[in-house]
């Protein structure tokens, strides 16, 4: 009751295409922060597939690459380590799409305020 889902089906696998995944999931993601809902992603260890979606999330509010996206999430989650797999498509999606899925989350909500930014900062600092 008042609690909406997004279930994305994916293994824990290095074949596993998650990036198809992304631009729903971001959407999914910001549109509760903007509503003020929270947002629980999860999957069966946390570790790796849950951990995928947030990375590319915060590269995509922040201008982190995926590496210190990562370590963001590790400063909250010690035990963050995607799979071989989603790492390389983290690293493609640095390389050729989030700059796209800034513009577009730019032009869908508006200018994303730098607090996230700076939060994220304060997590590595």
């Amino acid at each position: 009751q008042g609690v909406k889902y997004l279930c994305i089906p994916a293994a824990d696998s290095p074949s596993q295409n998650l990036a198809r995944h992304f631009r729903e999931s971001i959407k999914f993601i910001h549109e509760c922060r903007l509503t003020g809902e929270g947002c629980l992603v999860h999957c069966l260890a946390g570790v790796s597939r849950s951990v995928t979606l947030v990375v590319a999330y915060i590269m995509t509010i922040t201008d982190f690459g995926w590496e210190d996206a990562l370590s963001v999430v590790r400063a909250a989650r010690s035990c963050a380590n995607p799979n071989m797999g989603f790492q390389r498509q983290l690293q493609e999606f640095e390389k050729h799409d989030v700059d796209q899925f800034r513009q577009w989350l730019k032009e869908e909500y508006g200018e994303n305020s730098s607090q996230d930014l700076q939060e994220a900062k304060n997590l590595l600092s």
